[in-house]
């Protein structure tokens, strides 16, 4: 590693020797500037803008940024013209002249590119045209007021063609957490960043995502979009500079800084619910998932020097249920004619209908509830009652967040900002329990099954403290960021099935939490002495992670008595009637000479083999728990050096010990050249790396999954997911996971033909050696060498380097405004994403079964599914086009996003070998927004998302598990329409 990081050290070698020159030598001050001050506020209300970038035309390195009271200063000659820009504004060039005070008012502007950045350089005063690396600058402020969506992950989504966060429609704790994705790679590839220090992630390990890997999550939804000014996404390796999760880039959110002036938002909504094409396989449904969402943001000056800006949100989301009406056996022969019996013999009376009518001598209605359709008309009841549901989970939440400066100095600031959140999530991510399903049924609980949710309550906190000064002509960054996400777990409507009728029906599963606290120390300096201008920084970070499992409720992870029998006498085992006793699937239990078994006083026999554990998740147990630390210390040193005026070279590097996988060092290089003054070429080369994060290398859990048999019924399974360093996986011969490693290549282009037109294309690559998947699953029959004493009679997968992987893309970005008489403008926008994901090398060990083949022990190390998901189990292709028209008060938003084909390969096959793969064709959905400004300080805004209801295409019948549509495209919740009032005062 450290020979293929020589050429860049030598470069950065250079680099510092210029800085130890310029030490040495005396500044340059030309003779004819002069001392400009100003102040820079809006146009509307004249309140002070801060961070307005001001900038001398044609020298991008001389400039000045205006403080919390928008006031700035520079150094400029007569003949220079200021650029006068800020996000969600119109930019304003002014000759300096004979001017020493400039005051200027900014009028707002629907443009959202060709903004200045702070992700990917620590250069200030870079627009998106000049960073050598692509970056995507998106107004929150400015979207919230016309897109649909009301979260931060969602919006992002529909803006941003290489952002994704694809919401899960079950699959227990999935839907719990929304994974975010940049460039198709994996959510645990991306690193979220608050105000340019990393945000810690979700407690949650979601062990399915789109791309078929187990990651953790930052979850978006804990920051209220109210607090957010900006958001700017790095579509570039960048570990080198901000540390491992960089892989596929960046997403840095800035907070609002404003004050003085009061925002805010009431929005509600509901789904159509029209149920698409299914026809009968789902039943007609009103219009649900009603959600109601006000949320405020507000700013308090602190003296003359000083600002508070405060942001609240309080959302309810209810469900969206997405019924699968199957075909299903609800009641066995053995339910239907009263067969059934307790583990002492004594008959359990299933169906009281049939022995009213058989003692009412009404043998025709006898004969009908001896059939399913019978009983189920007698009770009320229709097939529809007994569905899958998949739909939205339930969500009731409440989030503040601050963001705070006050300035000692003209050189000294400081800062602090954070939040804290409260979410109550209850989804629909189980299968119905039927009455047929002996092992998990008790009458007395519930007569016809039941329908398990699950349930979480979500804490999360975060803080982050700073100051930022000056030593010498260095600027310091001194700062401290805490983040704690906590997911308590649950369960209604569900039951341990092995405490029989004394099993609780409401049961606390365990919890979930994850801690991270940060200490950063960052120096940069810039020298314009050198060449055309030199930036320098370096900086040491250290950080503490904490992961725990705790314990739930012992119902919900044990193995109760109600199945098994004490014998108080010898003798054989039979009932009160002399007849054998009966399994949990009524067949006798017999000895191999076919007679009742013989049992002695006190022998405790399982009866009836009832499920252990609560019902659709168990809980976590003692065995589960977990409390593990990792400490990691890093050091880099990043550098960007302007040649000419036409030539950008940055560098970095970056060398980080883990107090769990040792050190590792990487390494960036990007560059930026200017073909013409509209016209530029930019690249990038970058190492990077990602340490299994701790949720991966200690999630254990025993879950419930389902596994079609011959007739295409979904089956229940126990399967346990171990950790690499458990028993388990030791005695197969799994190791340990190891770090994840990456090189990411980049080549672009940005062009602005004209002004308010702009277009950036970028092609990359991304290679990634020791990707983390999840094993299929291992059982003790196949595995053999005694496995069964390791894992028992259940079901075994783990968390391993499956693979090398390539990700490979080209991301167009175009935007055009044309403003127009009369107060009109007309806004264009095109993003699209083509993308390829491919599996370059299956990883596989010489794992110790005896019962297998090598073909069959690779298919279950990285199975054909898996790597579908990864390779054509998303969209490879994402555009998104939208207009924007303003006139008068109005403003009409139309946009189209297309989802390109999908295919998800299947592990089944039918009986000539053919798997059961589907590829579904490409979808287009349509958002539609119209905004109305009651008055200056009011606007009302109507719309929807997928306005046409467009649903995805029906999954052919043999997957049809617990999904009755695809959920890889947009979903199957259908249109969604919207009201919105906001205010500005």
């Amino acid at each position: 590693m450290i020979k293929r990081l020589q050429p860049l050290l030598h470069v950065l070698a250079m680099v510092a020797a210029f800085c130890a020159l310029s030490l040495l030598a005396p500044s340059t001050v030309l003779a004819q500037t002069k001392r400009v001050t100003g102040k820079v506020v809006t146009s509307i209300n004249a309140e002070p803008i801060q961070g307005v970038n001001i900038l001398v035309k044609g020298n991008s390195r001389k400039g000045a940024i205006t403080n919390n009271l928008g006031e700035f200063a520079l150094d400029a000659s007569p003949e220079d013209i200021l650029v006068i820009s800020f996000i969600g504004f119109k930019s304003k060039e002014i000759k300096v002249g004979a001017n020493t005070a400039i005051n200027v008012s900014l009028d707002d502007d629907v443009s959202q590119l060709s903004e200045l950045v702070v992700t990917g350089t620590r250069n200030v005063g870079r627009t998106t045209l000049e960073t050598p690396v692509p970056v995507d600058v998106i107004s929150i402020k400015e979207m919230m007021g016309t897109l649909p969506q009301m979260d931060l992950a969602q919006m992002l989504a529909y803006v941003a063609p290489s952002f994704n966060a694809v919401r899960s429609q079950g699959g227990d704790l999935d839907s719990h957490v929304d994974p975010v994705q940049l460039r198709n790679m994996a959510p645990n590839q991306i690193l979220v960043l608050v105000n340019g220090k990393r945000r810690h992630t979700s407690a949650l390990l979601i062990t399915g995502t789109a791309v078929g890997s187990p990651s953790s999550s930052v979850d978006l939804m804990t920051i209220p979009a109210a607090a957010i000014d900006r958001v700017e996404i790095l579509r570039d390796g960048a570990a080198a500079q901000y540390g491992s999760d960089a892989v596929a880039g960046v997403v840095n959110i800035i907070l609002k800084k404003g004050t003085n002036q009061l925002t805010g938002n009431l929005t509600g909504g509901g789904y159509l619910n029209s149920g698409g094409n299914a026809g009968g396989l789902t039943k007609s449904g009103k219009p649900d998932g009603f959600n109601y969402q006000f949320d405020a943001n507000y700013g308090f000056k602190i003296g003359d020097k000083g600002y508070l800006n405060l942001s609240g949100q309080v959302t309810q989301r209810r469900p969206t249920l997405r019924p699968f009406v199957n075909d299903w056996q609800i009641y066995d022969a053995t339910y239907l004619n009263n067969m059934r019996t307790d583990k002492s013999g004594k008959p359990v009376i299933t169906n009281p209908e049939l022995i009213n009518a058989l003692a009412a001598g009404n043998t025709t209605l006898a004969t009908s509830l001896k059939t399913e359709a019978g009983l189920l008309s007698a009770r009320g009841l229709t097939p529809a009652d007994f569905a899958v549901y998949a739909g939205m989970p339930a969500i009731t939440m409440g989030s503040t967040f601050y963001n705070a400066g006050y300035e000692i100095n003209p050189n000294t600031t400081l800062y602090a900002f954070g939040g804290a959140s409260y979410k109550y999530l209850k989804g629909f991510s189980c299968y119905y329990r039927r009455p047929s399903q002996t092992d998990r049924f008790n009458y007395l609980l519930y007569p016809n099954g039941f329908r398990p949710q699950m349930t979480s309550n979500t804490s999360d906190v975060s803080n982050t403290v700073g100051i930022r000064s000056k030593i010498g002509e260095f600027s310091v960054d001194f700062s401290n960021t805490f983040g704690r996400n906590a997911m308590r777990i649950g369960m209604v409507n569900t039951m341990n099935a092995s405490y029989g009728s004394n099993s609780p029906v409401n049961m606390y599963l365990g919890t979930h939490q994850f801690t991270q606290n940060s200490t950063n120390l960052d120096f940069s300096r810039y020298f314009k002495g050198i060449m055309k201008g030199l930036n320098v920084a370096f900086g040491a970070e250290m950080r503490m992670e904490n992961y725990k499992i705790m314990k739930g409720q012992d119902e919900s992870y044990t193995y109760g008595d109600a199945g098994t029998l004490t014998v108080t006498k010898a003798g054989l085992l039979v009932g009160p009637d002399g007849k054998p006793l009966q399994n949990a699937a009524s067949v006798p239990i017999l000895d191999p000479s076919g007679n009742p078994v013989s049992v002695y006083a006190g022998q405790q026999v399982v009866v009836k083999s009832l499920s252990s554990n609560c019902q659709c998740f168990a809980g976590f147990g003692p065995k589960n728990e977990r409390n593990e630390y990792r400490t990691t210390m890093g050091a880099y040193l990043d550098a960007e050096l302007e040649m000419t005026k036409k030539l950008l070279v940055t560098g970095a590097v970056r060398l980080e010990n883990y107090s769990d996988f040792g050190a590792v060092s990487i390494g960036k290089l990007a560059a930026r050249y200017s073909l013409a003054s509209n016209l530029t070429l930019r690249g990038s080369i970058a190492s990077g790396f990602r340490a299994p994060s701790l949720q991966e290398m200690n999630y254990t859990h025993t879950a419930t999954a389902f596994v079609p048999d011959a007739n295409g019924v979904p089956q229940p399974l126990d399967v346990t997911t171990y950790p690499t360093n458990s028993t388990a996986a030791r005695v197969l011969g799994i190791k340990n996971l190891q770090q994840e490693n990456s090189r990411t290549y980049g080549l672009g282009m940005t062009y602005q033909p004209m002004h308010g037109f702009e277009v950036t294309v970028d092609a990359y690559q991304i290679d990634v050696r020791n990707r983390i998947f999840r094993t299929s699953y291992f059982n003790a029959s196949e595995v053999g060498n005694n496995y069964n004493e390791v894992i028992g009679g259940g079901e075994a997968q783990f968390f391993v380097n499956g693979a090398n992987v390539r990700s490979r893309g080209l991301e167009v970005v175009g935007n055009y405004t044309h403003a127009m008489s009369g107060k009109r403008s007309l806004t264009f926008s095109l993003a699209a994403i083509l993308s390829k994901n491919t599996i370059l090398t299956r990883k596989t060990l010489n794992l110790n079964v005896a019962n297998l083949t090598p073909d069959q022990v690779v298919e279950k190390y990285l199975s054909r599914d898996v790597i579908g998901q990864f390779e054509t189990g998303t969209p490879r292709q994402k555009l998104i086009g939208s207009v924007m028209y303003r006139f008068s008060k109005f403003d009409v938003m139309l946009r189209g996003t297309y989802f390109g084909s999908v295919t998800e390969r299947s592990v089944s096959a039918d009986e000539k070998g053919s798997y059961y793969d589907q590829t579904f064709k490409a979808q287009t959905v349509f958002d539609l927004s119209v905004g109305y400004n009651v008055s200056r300080s009011l606007k009302l805004s109507v719309g929807g998302s997928n306005i046409f209801d467009k649903y995805p295409e029906l999954l052919r019948s043999e997957n049809r598990g617990f999904y009755l549509y695809s959920n890889n495209q947009q979903g199957s919740n259908g249109a969604y329409y919207y009201g919105r009032l906001s205010f500005n005062l």
